[in-house]
């Protein structure tokens, strides 16, 4: 690793740019298949070949959570150890790339657990370091667009990773080992294509708390009531999505469907829609008041959770299917860039460290608390009050839309 005394080369704007997005592009494809792991297979393996209880399905769905509970402590050490944002993430991925072999080659059900939850947990403590460097190496006007751009990469990956391994788990459960390997081969990759990638140190600050960004919450209200609304409408779509497997493989519920079968819905149907509209939801991000876009994506959330979760045929599943990729395509982009239109450019990493803690926060408890109740209620009754819960995060917004022109 490089310390800052090293001086950075010296690269004009339009270099920095072009050498990111080359980059960007080609790491696309490894995170695209990495993105299959915690989206999908990591939870199916746990349900098809380990037969998991409640518990241990919980914390494998909540896994990439722990990930972002964790950022403000990445932020810190990446910032005090002064090193390149790059070359801290590349660290990261390294870890992920152990944790995934560790999965392959100890296949019990403790160990593919704690492994699981490591693996994905890294996918998303990447958040705040490569959002920082978006936000230094891409232009403002341009970084909904070159987002958008490689996402259609990382989704087209996943698409056909997710085909792919969907066929393989449908011929043999017991080949999911195979996949953990490529999972592991995945992460190196990205590993070595982020130590490429130009970056600086994090802007040194003063105080040594890793949850110093809190403070943000306190002085900065569009900051504070956007989390808020990001807390309620996040804690509803966290507790659907793992049940999203549930519902299609366990058999009490009525479908059983096949590796092959899940993966079409959960993560090939999405990824086409997204392929599709990727570009235009970055076009969008660049031009569009952020609140209205933000209640847009809601919405379009709460109604693939009704459609999916209260139709009982395949034309309900695809239809689901369909409008969450349309959801997610939109709620991926905002998601991770929402930071860069309301913080100060050196503090983006630290504002992000606050939002990716809170969704953490959310991600770990949602699944648990989904689990637990749908011992109780309906598949269809969660679905339905979990829209609701994302109307009212939606309604919550409306004012910020005349009171603030974020574009």
């Amino acid at each position: 690793m490089l310390n800052e005394s090293i001086p950075l080369p010296a690269a004009t704007p339009q270099e920095l740019e072009s050498t990111t997005y080359r980059i960007e592009k080609w790491r696309a494809v490894p995170m695209g298949v990495l993105e299959t792991a915690t989206g999908t297979f990591l939870l199916l393996i746990a349900v098809q070949a380990y037969q998991a209880g409640a518990t241990d399905k919980a914390m494998i769905a909540a896994g990439a959570n722990v990930g972002l509970l964790l950022t403000p402590l990445v932020v810190q050490i990446v910032e005090r150890r002064r090193i390149r944002i790059s070359h801290g993430a590349a660290a990261i991925a390294a870890l992920g790339t152990v944790a995934f072999l560790i999965a392959a080659l100890f296949p019990t059900l403790t160990i593919y657990v704690l492994a699981a939850v490591f693996g994905a947990a890294c996918i998303s403590a990447l958040t705040p370091l490569v959002i920082q460097v978006y936000q230094d190496n891409y232009p403002a006007a341009q970084r909904g667009h070159l987002f958008s751009r490689t996402t259609v990469i990382r989704v087209a990956a996943a698409a056909v990773f997710a085909e792919l391994a969907g066929r393989l788990l449908t011929t043999n459960i017991e080949l999911f080992r195979w996949l953990l390997f490529l999972f592991a081969a995945a992460f190196a990759v990205a590993a070595l294509l982020l130590r490429r990638i130009p970056s600086k140190p994090l802007t040194q600050l003063e105080s040594r708390n890793p949850m110093r960004g809190l403070r943000y919450l306190r002085d900065d209200r569009v900051f504070r009531m956007t989390m808020m609304v990001w807390m309620l409408m996040g804690f509803a779509n966290l507790m659907m999505t793992p049940l999203r497997i549930e519902y299609l493989a366990n058999p009490q519920y009525g479908l059983a469907l096949t590796p092959q079968e899940i993966a079409l819905l959960i993560a090939i149907i999405p990824a086409l829609v997204r392929l599709v509209l990727s570009p235009a939801w970055g076009w969008l991000f660049d031009r569009m008041n952020f609140f209205v876009l933000r209640i847009t994506i809601n919405l379009a959330f709460g109604a693939s959770i009704l459609v999916f979760f209260t139709g009982d045929s395949w034309a309900g599943l695809i239809l689901g299917s369909i409008v969450f990729g349309i959801a997610v395509s939109g709620g991926d982009l905002a998601w991770s860039l929402w930071i860069t239109k309301f913080a100060p450019p050196h503090l983006v990493a630290d504002y992000m460290s606050v939002h990716t803690f809170f969704t953490g926060v959310r991600g770990v408890l949602a699944p648990l608390l989904a689990f637990q109740l749908i011992a109780v209620v309906s598949m269809s009754t969660m679905g339905i009050i979990c829209s609701i819960m994302i109307v009212i995060a939606s309604l919550m917004l409306v004012p910020e839309i005349l009171r603030y022109k974020v574009v």
